[in-house]
């Protein structure tokens, strides 16, 4: 049904990776974010607390070289680890706190000497713009639909990555930091999922966007809702969960023994970023994108 639209949306459709890790860990944890092109200048959309997570990135590398700078500071002195505690108790830096996010933008731009991020100011929808390329890594762009809105019945699909398995990182423990390497996987499959429109969605009593019958998934937000033409409808930024009252409290049995079993059942929905909402943000850019 959506096999010809998926390889189509997937032209425009594009990953970012993120890696990051604890203050005195060593483990490195991954994640992925989807973003899609909208034209052959460079912009593309996701969804705002995507952009946050970049914008991050740079707020707490500036944070950790202000920290290892007072380390220095203090190194060799006669109470050092006393000094040293009272630094990290400063920063907020605990074994729970993240130290360091770096991103990597996949199969986007041959090159870039940087990047713009402009975010909505209450919706959950960023534009990002690379700056300095010679060569954009997509030639070819999404149609947005000029309709409202889907009406509760149509079936559409979303496009993502909400499988990390990229591999392509490492920690440095002669500088303490982890980065990107040349060895491992540098890419991460991406993944569909379709469901039914259910509801129309409301925000301050204006229209935001609708809900599917099936999640979002994490990994996904950010990624473009199309039909089976490849017509984008809307963008997937958040999963609800409802509840369906169904409290189970049972006893069954499991290799041959009796367990009990005790679950609260909810219903798992996508929520998506209308296309019209999109469309007026990108106007309100100055960003050009293509309508049927």
């Amino acid at each position: 049904m959506f096999v010809e639209a998926i390889e189509k949306a997937a032209r425009f459709t594009r990953a970012i990776h993120t890696i990051s890790r604890n203050y005195g860990s060593t483990t490195i944890q991954k994640g992925a974010a989807t973003m899609f092109f909208v034209n052959s200048e460079g912009w593309a959309l996701t969804c705002r607390h995507v952009a946050d997570v970049i914008a991050a990135a740079e707020q707490l590398g500036k944070k950790k070289r202000d920290f290892q700078k007072e380390l220095e500071a203090i190194r060799g002195k006669k109470n050092e680890r006393s000094l040293r505690r009272n630094l990290e108790s400063q920063a907020g830096y605990t074994p729970a706190a993240t130290y360091e996010i770096y991103n990597s933008f996949h199969n986007c731009v041959d090159k870039m000497t940087g990047f713009e991020v402009r975010v909505h100011p209450t919706l959950d929808m960023a534009l990002i713009h690379f700056d300095g390329f010679s060569r954009l890594l997509c030639d070819e762009f999404p149609t947005f639909t000029p309709d409202d809105g889907p009406l509760p019945g149509a079936t559409l699909c979303r496009l993502g990555f909400p499988f990390a398995e990229f591999s392509n990182f490492a920690y440095d423990p002669a500088a303490d930091t982890i980065g990107w390497t040349d060895e491992g996987r540098p890419d991460t499959p991406r993944f569909p999922i379709e469901g039914m429109v259910t509801r129309r969605l409301v925000v301050d009593q204006q229209p935001m966007g609708f809900e599917m019958s099936t999640p979002g998934l994490r990994g996904q937000s950010g990624g473009p809702v199309f039909d089976t033409h490849a017509t984008v409808w809307g963008m997937q930024c958040a999963t609800a969960h409802l509840d369906l009252d169904f409290d189970v409290n049972q006893e069954v049995l499991r290799q041959g023994k009796k367990k009990k079993i005790s679950d609260s059942a909810f219903l798992h929905v996508g929520h998506c970023i209308g296309a019209g909402v999109l469309k007026a943000f990108m106007q309100s850019q100055n960003v050009s994108f293509r309508q049927n």
